[in-house]
């Protein structure tokens, strides 16, 4: 008689076709061995499914959707999953091969607890390290003090019990881009949250990824979601606004030039090389010369590494 796994990792998909092989075996190469993984394929265009499906590996199950968003997959994926643990991952990053054991093995030693993340190591399109990013709270009183100055998870990087997460209704599907942050907010409500201390997946910047730098999505869209993630809830006209935004921004010019911009950041600011990073925004302002902070950024480039720092810490919103 067939038992069901321990964990689900969850993968949504949309056309991750130059990524998802390598995602998929980082997955099957984890210590840990009892978990399924459940890739739903968001109405991809590209090889995504001709990839998946070249895997023999009965682990592996594929649930197939119209191109609804990522929480729409989500949700059927944790409709369908076997588990009662649920480790996210996004088709385009890279596990650790000890991830599962460690998120497991705290859950399971740590009565109280609902979900838990860990700092990643951000790298990019290409698969170079940018730098390894620590997550602003650890422990549970830290993550509950800061939760609403901004997201104290890497969405990607969690495993979380699955029962906490159905009966807060699941993903909300009005909150584009940010459907995590808002649903942390509630599930801290069912038990206690925790990040550990270390990398435990590999995190990928890349140009067709649905998330940008919110700084080039607006005031209004920043403003919408602090709103929703203070009162813990959005509204269906909200979710409307929100993904006219993003639709209005969703273009190659934009996604590369913004790609471009943030890792020339990480290269200023969290791994310096000067140099790389006046590359990077260098391409930047070519492909979209409009954005006016991108020639500030890459004058700032020239300065020694000690100031670059100290404005950063004066003003970490700016860099």
């Amino acid at each position: 008689m067939q038992t069901d796994p321990t964990i689900t990792v969850l993968m949504p998909a949309y056309n991750a076709g130059c990524y998802i092989a390598e995602a998929i075996r980082s997955v099957l190469a984890q210590t840990y061995a009892d978990f399924e993984l459940v890739i739903v394929n968001d109405g991809s265009t590209d090889d995504t499914l001709n990839i998946i499906n070249s895997f023999n590996d009965p682990r592996i199950r594929v649930i197939n959707q119209n191109n609804l968003g990522v929480a729409a997959a989500l949700n059927n994926g944790l409709k369908n999953a076997r588990s009662p643990y649920i480790a996210r991952f996004d088709a385009d990053d890279i596990c650790y091969p000890e991830r599962l054991e460690k998120q497991l093995s705290f859950l399971e030693m740590n009565a109280g607890y609902v979900l838990v993340g860990s700092d990643v190591e951000y790298i990019s399109a290409g698969g170079d390290h940018l730098f390894n990013f620590e997550c602003i709270a650890h422990t549970h009183e830290e993550i509950i003090r800061k939760m609403y100055f901004y997201c104290p998870f890497v969405h990607p990087a969690v495993m979380y019990k699955k029962e906490s997460i159905i009966k807060l209704g699941g993903y909300p599907e009005n909150a584009h881009n940010f459907e995590d942050y808002l649903l942390w907010t509630n599930i801290a409500k069912a038990g206690k949250l925790y990040n550990l201390r270390e990398p435990l997946v590999k995190y990928r910047l890349n140009p067709t990824s649905v998330t940008i730098d919110e700084k080039w999505r607006g005031k209004r869209f920043r403003n919408l979601k602090r709103n929703a993630v203070l009162r813990g809830a959005i509204t269906p006209a909200e979710g409307e606004e929100l993904m006219a935004i993003i639709k209005d921004q969703d273009t190659k010019q934009i996604r590369e030039s913004a790609y471009h911009a943030l890792c020339g950041k990480k290269f200023l600011t969290d791994n310096y090389q000067p140099q790389r990073s006046r590359g990077h925004f260098s391409r930047a302002i070519k492909i979209f010369p409009q954005r006016l902070d991108n020639y500030l950024l890459y004058t700032l480039s020239f300065l020694p590494q000690r100031l670059i720092n100290f404005m950063h810490k004066l003003s970490p919103n700016r860099l």
